[in-house]
């Protein structure tokens, strides 16, 4: 065990005076440090939010309205201002524009000016199919470069982008783009992943033929270009191949990619309000509808800005590489690195094909400044034994996705010394990370360094007063510009205000156990609505999968406490061993002996059982709400939506308490 809080790095002055962070501190005339800086940018977040859009030179116009007005979950931003995301992404031109990198190591590459002569192309397409301000484009693509492509040039025409991956079923996407109501729907024949190709056409048949208000679809021969050996967007569907498509299709006209992008056209950019709809993104679904998150150009743009260049310390000349899907927000938070004039690394395929150190070897080969992850895979390289290499480049290294233990920080440490990892916790809701580094700060393990300029994290006790040093409701007390501008088909804001501010009228509550340290340090303890609560003491689930899947016979784990209101429940391990490994009496003797000795005697379970796998979202993240219901005696079908889950098929192994 790695103990919470140990020193694994410390900036030196030379970072310290060369940080992105530093020189816009200066800019300000602030010399107080970060934690003045952040009290600063919550107390005045006017002042705060103006002096992001003049440091970074926002192309549009600011207006003369007020900064912002009124109250959560009603805060109007920027009013009288004007802009376009696109217009802003496109402006720079140091570096490669996109690096794409497939997982049979296919690559691609594309210059600024090639980048915005596609962008061009596709939004003359989009206009000859009758694309406009505010209608949506959605896409079923993979993370390639025809998604980056496609959402620039339905953002540049005030249209809004919705997206989702392949690897989700049809019932899922359906679920999402029906509520949406999209004019263009743009899709692939199937993608590749973990050394097998997935054909999607007929899938792509069933979700057109649920969306009436579709004009077009868009196909994107992917796996037929990859078989010829040509980069996908060269390829046109055979006349055979459209036409039985054409046939299938029941709304509206079909074309290919190619002949989306056959003509050249101008590239405009439709100036809109900062609030504009930019993307409709979505919450898992994994319980009930999927919530369609609106976010605005405005708030977007901004927080981009500051989140990559002040929290990554990205700029012109960086290489950005974040695992993700276009199903994750994660996808709308690495193109952002085109806001700041780095250059995106778009890859597509499994993190382990063919070997688990296979995004270090990406990260490695494309030479990147900058490489993200999930949580789990930093877990599953340290378990797995990698040594890794060839990362000279590299200056940081980001998590995400579900808290990071100490040992995964210790690890990283060890393996890339003098490379400073950034543990970051956001959401979806939001687009971004409320918690995470900077280089002005040390890199202690277990522990977020800091909350986020502009971001007025709080933690709640149960008598809802901020506490310190004490695990409490993660809570914003004041409003960002990129918290959703609505829900989609939500006009009077019920369902938006239920999500959030149910609990605490007028504060944001996210749903997160966090614990703020004095210095201004953070630890995620996972969800607040799948806590466990043992004679009275609630406890975060984060810690005890820290001590059970350090065990190397453990290959993951969830924890479920099946108590109810006034009513004392069981305490239920489930474990999935790793490859070879038995649960014998010895290993349920030290797991039961390390939980009691590491964390309390609250922690030991009742009930120690081995299952095939643990149920997952197409994210990563661990289903322990719905595993809870499941065990609580909700069918298994109405608990969660397998359309949305990685591997549905575990969920039958959860039943009974």
């Amino acid at each position: 065990m790695v103990a919470e809080g140990e020193l694994l790095w410390e900036p030196g002055d030379e970072v310290v005076a060369s940080a992105r962070l530093t020189r816009y501190l200066r800019w300000l005339g602030r010399s107080g440090g970060y934690e003045d800086a952040w009290r600063w940018s919550v107390e005045h977040p006017g002042a705060f939010w103006t002096s992001i859009w003049d440091y970074f030179e926002v192309i549009g116009e600011r207006g003369d309205g007020p900064v912002l007005s009124g109250t959560m979950p009603g805060v109007t931003w920027f009013e009288g201002a004007s802009l376009n995301y696109a217009e802003n992404a496109l402006r720079h031109d140091e570096g490669p524009g996109m690096i794409f990198v497939s997982e049979d190591g296919g690559r691609q590459e594309l210059s600024r000016a090639e980048l915005r002569e596609e962008v061009a192309r596709v939004r003359a397409g989009l206009v000859r199919l009758g694309v406009g301000r505010g209608d949506r484009v959605a896409g079923y693509l993979p993370n390639i470069p025809q998604a980056l492509i496609a959402f620039l040039a339905t953002a540049s025409l005030g249209a809004i982008w919705s997206a989702g991956s392949p690897d989700f079923g049809v019932p899922s996407i359906v679920d999402r783009f029906k509520q949406i109501e999209p004019k263009v729907l743009i899709a692939v024949d199937g993608y590749h992943y973990n050394g097998k190709s997935f054909e999607r056409s007929a899938a792509v048949n069933e979700i057109a033929a649920a969306l009436p208000s579709l004009r077009a679809t868009v196909w994107i021969p992917y796996l037929a270009a990859a078989e010829d050996g040509r980069a996908p967007q060269q390829a046109e569907p055979t006349a055979v191949h459209a036409a039985g498509h054409a046939a299938e299709m029941p709304h509206g006209q079909v074309i290919g990619w190619e002949g989306l992008r056959a003509e050249e056209g101008p590239l405009e950019f439709e100036q809109v309000p900062f609030g504009h709809p930019l993307w409709i993104v979505y919450s898992s679904g994994t319980t009930g509808l999927p919530k369609p998150i609106v976010h605005g150009h405005g708030g977007v743009v901004l927080e981009h800005l500051k989140a990559l260049t002040f929290h990554q310390d990205l700029g012109p000349g960086d290489v950005f590489f974040w695992y993700t899907t276009t199903g994750w927000m994660m996808w709308n938070y690495l193109i952002g690195a085109l806001l700041v004039g780095a250059t995106p690394v778009l890859y597509d395929g499994s993190a382990t094909h063919p070997s688990p150190a296979a995004l270090w070897r990406i990260a490695a080969s494309e030479e990147a400044t900058y490489f993200g992850v999930g949580a789990p895979y930093i877990m599953a390289s340290l378990k797995a034994g990698l040594q890794l290499e060839g990362l000279e480049r590299l200056r940081g290294v980001g998590s995400t996705g579900s808290p990071l233990p100490p040992e995964g920080f210790a690890w990283l440490a060890g393996q890339l010394p003098g490379t400073p990892l950034g543990s970051f916790s956001g959401g979806t809701d939001v687009c971004t990370g409320f918690v995470g580094a900077t280089l002005l700060h040390p890199i202690r393990a277990g522990i977020i360094p800091c909350r986020s300029l502009g971001a007025k994290v709080e933690a709640y006790d149960p008598a809802g007063k901020p506490v310190i040093g004490e695990v409490g409701e993660l809570v914003l007390t004041r409003p960002m510009p990129s918290m959703p501008v609505c829900f989609w088909n939500d006009p009077e804001g019920r369902r938006y205000a239920e999500s959030y501010f149910d609990v605490y009228p007028g504060v944001w509550r996210h749903g997160d156990w966090i614990k703020i340290n004095e210095d201004g340090g953070c630890v995620i303890y996972g969800r607040s609505d799948s806590t466990l609560n043992r004679g009275g003491v609630r406890m975060g689930t984060s810690e005890f999968y820290r001590v059970v899947e350090r065990f190397e016979e453990i290959a993951d784990s969830l924890v479920i406490d099946t108590g109810q209101l006034g009513q004392e429940g069981r305490l239920l391990l489930y474990v999935t061993l790793a490859e070879g490994a038995e649960l014998t009496e010895p290993l349920e003797r030290e797991l039961r002996a390390a939980l009691r000795k590491e964390l309390s005697p609250r922690h030991v379970p009742d009930e120690i059982r081995v299952v095939p796998g643990i149920p997952r979202t197409l994210s990563g993240k661990k289903l322990e709400v719905p595993v809870r219901k499941i065990l609580l005696g909700t069918p298994v079908e109405q608990a969660a939506n397998p359309d949305a889950m990685a591997n549905p098929e575990v969920l039958r192994h959860f039943t009974g308490s």
